[in-house]
Formats: structure tokens, sequence, C-alpha cells
């Protein structure tokens, strides 16, 4: 969305408030969690719609982040909701190897599929959802599948990038979690791995799963499908 130069471009703005902000709803946050303050939910809400005064944006975020606004209609009302999904099998055993200690709440799926039904329920119809293994077989087809389901033009030259740091997603942890991005130079066509083992997890985050398979599966089937293809 990006390198289509026809958006401004919000990487998790909620999040870092939902973590450290004034506000925080982090639920694990101790007396001694960094907090920046003056961060709040309405300064970053008034700086997207700032941007939006401007030209068209884009928000990529997670529905935890801001669960406590759903009911606000003049919240979630501006925008053009849609969801992008992972296999909880992928999601849960690339986190728990790195953090371990994150609860349910923080993986994001309860509020992401609560989110889903509340749009279903509004308006009467599914928002785009796209999963993760179709965008990366065919990022050609998916990218040009959600565009038109979203209606903005498909714009096949913003799929390709220069490598390199991402000052944009490095707010947490020097951006270590998306080494891949800074990798990487475009999205290309890969082929879909196998299921990870979810037996090497603890029997809590094994209960998360049990718990978020059939909420992930819900919206898998309910996911875009692609009408073309282009080899990388």
């Amino acid at each position: 969305m990006r390198m289509r130069g026809d958006m401004t471009c919000f990487h998790e703005p909620f999040a870092q408030v939902w973590w450290q902000g004034d506000e925080a709803r982090w639920p694990r946050i101790k007396p001694d969690s960094p907090r920046i303050p003056g961060l709040t939910f309405k300064g970053v809400s008034d700086q997207i719609r700032q941007a939006a005064r401007v030209q068209p944006v884009f928000v990529k975020d997670m529905a935890t982040h801001v669960d406590h606004l759903w009911d606000d209609p003049d919240f979630l009302g501006p925008f053009t909701n849609s969801f992008l999904i992972r296999h909880p099998a992928k999601v849960l055993t690339s986190i728990f190897a790195r953090a371990p200690e994150y609860t349910l709440k923080e993986l994001g799926f309860v509020d992401q599929h609560k989110l889903f039904r509340k749009l279903c329920d509004r308006d009467g119809r599914a928002p785009p959802v796209i999963d993760s293994d179709d965008l990366l077989e065919n990022p050609y087809g998916m990218v040009e599948a959600y565009c038109k389901a979203v209606n903005i033009p498909f714009v096949p030259q913003a799929l390709s990038w220069e490598p390199g740091t991402r000052a944009e997603v490095s707010w947490y942890d020097h951006g270590s979690w998306h080494d891949n991005l800074k990798a990487s130079d475009g999205l290309k066509p890969q082929p879909r791995r196998h299921q990870p083992k979810v037996t090497d997890m603890s029997d809590e985050w094994k209960g998360f799963y049990t718990h978020i398979l059939p909420l992930y599966e819900e919206l898998y089937q309910n996911r875009l499908f692609a009408e073309s293809s282009v080899p990388g």
C-alpha cells in the first residue's frame, strides 16, 4: 500500500497507544513498563482523520488494540474494514518461540473474530478477508482481488520495492519482528509451507490453539479468491 504512492499509510498506530500510551490497555502492563506521556487513542484518531483530509488513508492494525472503540460509530464508520488472517498453527508456534508469555488476548484472534462478526451483523455481508497463504501463493491475483473488493485501483507496480530497514515498522523492539520485510524486495509467489506442529508448545498454548482454530476457520470460509495469476 505504501508503494502505490496514492495513500498515507499507518502501521499499527493504535498498537503503541495500547502498549505504552497514557491509556495503555496492555494486559500485562506493570508500573515500570515504558510509557509515552501524551500518547492517546484520540490523538492517533485525530492524526488519521487529518491525513484523510488530504488523501486516502490505509491503516494496518489489530482489532485487539481498539476493541473499546467499536461501539463508537464515528470510529468504525469512516473505515472500509478488511481482514488479513493466518492459520493459528503458524501464528502461535512463531510467537511461542519468541514470546511464550503472551496471553490469549495479545494473540488477537478472539477480538478479530468479534469484530468480523460485528461488521457482518452491521452490513449484512462479510467484509473482505485475505488469507496469508493465498496471498503468498498468488500475490498478484490476491492483491488484485483485494483492490476490487475495497474499490481502489489495482497497481501492479506496487508489488515491488527496494529492500532495507523500514523506519515505519521499527518502534517496537527496533523492528526485529520485521526482519523478513527488511530483506524483501516485493511480494512474490511462494509455495504454501507445511503446517507447523503445535505439540511442542505448552499445554496452555495448546489450549489457546484449540480455542482459536474455529474462529480462524469461520473467517477462512469467507476469504477472497483470486481471479487471475501472474507468475513471479
